[in-house]
């Protein structure tokens, strides 16, 4: 008696933890299969599946559970930050998230990083049955640009190309208002910008300050008025 009734707890555990789906591995068939295939850096790893409740901003949401998560890697221009004005295309980024993830289930997978120092999930994230990562789409379009904070990094080099390819195809913040070398999406700032944002043929994003050594010979893919504006953006100062 003893050992069926052991048996028929065993049973109702397992039953139990199969109907969870709140997190999984990426290890073999699984329905996140196409991510896997197009990023294998996350395959084995752990993620987990929820809804969004409320978009904040282009690059940041809240879950069902009360959980703020921002995406890792990039930044869209500010539309809720205190004391500042919204930057331009701020708005479009912002409600261009508000109409693809309200509402949506998606999949969150963590860096070697797990929250920012406000407190939210740092998480690359997938909309149910897309493929391509919601981080990538954002520079992809040209909502966003990269942003790149360790440890988070592992798909630093291939969202600098992404946002690349998306300057030069004039897409969104790079389009004629915003062309690539006379500004940036902090241009409201200041009305001439004088820091110049280079990538060099290392993916390595670094700015240049007035009266530097190799400021006059630099070509500028982004302007900014401040070092603050350029760290933001995933600059670092050159000789550094």
């Amino acid at each position: 008696m003893r050992a069926k009734w052991l048996l028929t707890l065993i049973f109702l555990i397992a039953l139990l933890a199969g109907c969870g789906g709140a997190s999984g591995a990426g290890n073999g068939p699984d329905k996140l299969q196409a991510v896997f295939d197009r990023y294998p850096e996350l395959k084995g790893r752990t993620y987990t599946q929820t809804e969004v409740k409320r978009v904040v901003d282009g690059d940041t949401f809240e879950t069902k559970n009360g959980d703020k998560v921002r995406l890792i890697g990039m930044n869209t221009p500010e539309t809720v930050k205190p004391n500042s004005p919204v930057e331009r295309y701020g708005k479009e980024a912002s409600n261009y998230s508000k109409k693809t993830l309200t509402g949506k289930t998606v999949y969150l997978f963590a860096d070697a990083g797990d929250t920012d120092k406000y407190g939210r999930l740092l998480r690359y994230v997938f909309l149910e049955g897309e493929a391509e990562m919601y981080n990538e789409t954002l520079l992809r379009e040209g909502y966003a640009n990269t942003m790149t904070i360790p440890p988070n990094v592992m798909f630093a080099k291939s969202f600098v190309q992404v946002e690349r390819e998306a300057r030069n195809k004039g897409k969104g913040l790079w389009g004629k208002e915003s062309e690539p070398g006379k500004a940036s999406p902090s241009e409201a700032a200041c009305k001439n910008p004088q820091i110049k944002g280079n990538i060099n043929a290392k993916n390595e994003k670094i700015y240049h300050l007035p009266g530097s050594g190799s400021y006059e010979q630099t070509k500028a893919e982004m302007m900014f008025c401040t070092e603050e504006e350029a760290g933001n953006a995933g600059f670092r100062k050159a000789g550094q």
